[in-house]
């Protein structure tokens, strides 16, 4: 009687480890399962779907191999804001809270308000432009990732000259296009200082200025193509 206990015994003691040795299957399976659904970080839209059934994924990429690690491009449509390149010459008049106008590409004719949520504390040293994030006053379901867009800079004088028409003006020969932007040279200390502006309307008598130059100011007329910003200009008289 007492073997039979014995064997008995030893074959519980087995059969518990069975138990043991099952439920960490199961869980290395709930594991496996769990791998295959796909949890977003935040609440969003997908833009994009960057790999197809039957692909390898991984957190982290393996040089040389095929492996993405992307599945697709989420966007939160709540947190849409517009980053601006600003030139190191306009940048000391951008301030944090600032009104702004933005314009999108697709839709001219709407004048969105903004403000300067950040300056980022660093600069381009090629492109000599400081980074600025605008956010939207009222997100807008016309408003999408990546869209082209315009914007002005406004304080409050100009918001006033904007609210009654009355923009700086400047000769047609004033304004360049340059990197596909609308550039004019402004004298400035006797020297020449480069300016990225906004267009808000173009005749035979010239332009109107939205953003970029102030009234008063003094324009440099057919600027030579190898003029350089902080190049000493001298005005001659001619009688």
């Amino acid at each position: 009687m007492e073997a039979e206990f014995e064997t008995l015994k030893a074959k519980l003691e087995r059969q518990r480890a069975d138990i043991v040795v099952a439920e960490r299957q199961v869980d290395e399976w709930k594991q496996q399962l769990d791998d295959t659904i796909i949890r977003a970080p935040f609440a969003g839209v997908v833009t994009t779907k960057d790999s197809q059934p039957g692909e390898m994924i991984s957190p982290m990429s393996a040089g040389g191999s095929f492996t993405r690690t992307g599945i697709c491009s989420l966007v939160d449509m709540a947190s849409l804001e517009i980053e601006v390149d600003v030139g190191e010459s306009f940048i000391n008049r951008v301030k944090e809270g600032q009104p702004v106008v933005a314009t999108l590409d697709a839709y001219p004719d709407w004048k969105i308000p903004c403000k300067v949520l950040a300056i980022i504390p660093t600069a381009d040293r090629q492109k000599a432009t400081v980074k600025v994030r605008v956010a939207f006053e009222k997100l807008d379901p016309r408003i999408l990732p990546q869209m082209g867009v315009k914007v002005a800079f406004q304080d409050d004088g100009a918001a006033s000259t904007t609210a009654g028409g009355n923009l700086p003006a400047a000769p047609k020969e004033a304004v360049r296009k340059i990197d596909n932007r609308d550039v004019i040279w402004v004298l400035r200390d006797g020297k020449a200082e480069r300016r990225a502006v906004t267009v808000a309307h173009s005749d035979a008598d010239g332009v109107s200025i939205s953003a970029g130059l102030s009234q008063g100011e003094t324009v440099i007329l057919n600027a030579p193509a190898t003029l350089t910003d902080g190049a000493a200009v001298t005005i001659e008289n001619s009688r």
